[in-house]
């Protein structure tokens, strides 16, 4: 009920900046996002794109893809003309070298403070058997945890760094099994059936996101952060892997140095755009809560939150979204 309203008023504010974004189409043109395939960025980007196409004229088409896919189609075909809810932990050398060469430009942390990324058990495992707080523990006593590391889809930049970390610890030959899921999907929803059933859960997750936010984890420590450890975990089948702890990671927004040049007033637009980390938690509960889209819940954000968004905006642009603005 609270998404088809929201969809409402977004229809409502869509008819009333129409006409103002058409004067402004020819200025704008044509705008290329990636869609990453988890909640957090398709929020981030459905949010982009409403900004863009309203208050800025332009025509945004969204690509659907991951980490490393979408460096590469950058360094190869030099689109997406953005990349946003880029992890740069997970991202490595590759998008490094991309910046390094002044073809991507980091404008901002979309996310702040970041997000939190690691191996994690249930809570209720940890409390009942306390020596699994540690990587050692859990190594020592691969049957409490179920036997099996559920670790992240291939194409995700978290896939390169517990790939290596699981050579780095030769897990498998404590008998631990490692299971590489298809999908977001199967890995949240392992976690989820897991927890609910008070069973063995070990694996890979990040936030923000739902299930760290719906499901009471713990995060098993691995040893401490070391920069020059964790860098080549980033890059795929690093020889001789190190252990290292996860740091925080940063999540910024990236363009490339042509959409840069270009349309600096996008540019101007994405520098501003950020969320807080525990805000989009809540946003992703709500998501899950009302069964809603990531579209719907960009509707439910733009419609609730006018005074965070308005200040990312333009004169101009929060002129052609004056209509929606004066709604709340």
């Amino acid at each position: 009920m609270k998404a088809i309203a929201s969809a409402a008023a977004l229809s409502l504010g869509m008819a009333f900046a129409a006409p103002a974004m058409a004067q402004d189409a020819e200025q704008c043109g044509d705008v290329s996002i990636a869609q990453m395939g988890w909640a957090s960025a398709e929020v981030i980007t459905e949010v982009a794109k409403f900004l863009l196409e309203q208050g800025y004229g332009c025509n945004v088409s969204l690509v659907n893809s991951d980490t490393i896919p979408a460096i590469t189609s950058v360094a190869e075909n030099g689109e997406p003309d953005v990349v946003t809810d880029l992890w740069l932990n997970s991202a490595g050398e590759a998008y490094t070298k991309l910046e390094e060469a002044g073809t991507m430009v980091t404008l901002a942390n979309v996310l702040e403070p970041g997000g939190v990324e690691g191996w994690w058990l249930p809570t209720y495992l940890v409390e009942a058997h306390p020596e699994l707080a540690t990587i050692e523990g859990v190594m020592e006593n691969p049957e409490l945890v179920g036997g099996r590391f559920n670790n992240c889809p291939e194409g995700w930049g978290c896939r390169v760094v517990s790939d290596n970390l699981i050579r780095a610890l030769d897990l498998e030959s404590s008998g631990i099994e490692v299971f590489n899921h298809g999908s977001g999907e199967t890995l949240a929803s392992s976690m989820g059936s897991a927890v609910t059933n008070e069973e063995p859960w070990f694996g890979y997750y990040w936030g923000p996101t739902v299930p760290l936010g719906k499901y009471d984890m713990t995060r098993i420590e691995l040893g401490e952060y070391d920069e020059e450890k964790f860098t080549p975990l980033q890059n795929p089948n690093a020889p001789d892997p190190q252990v290292s702890e996860f740091p925080v990671a940063p999540s910024v927004t990236a363009v490339t140095s042509v959409l840069e040049e270009q349309k600096p007033q996008v540019v101007e637009f994405l520098r501003h755009m950020t969320f807080n980390t525990d805000d989009m938690s809540a946003l992703l509960a709500w998501q899950d809560e009302n069964s809603a889209s990531a579209q719907e819940v960009a509707v439910h954000y733009l419609t609730n939150h006018t005074d965070e968004w308005s200040g990312w905006l333009s004169d101009e642009a929060r002129e052609n979204l004056s209509a929606l603005l004066e709604q709340n």
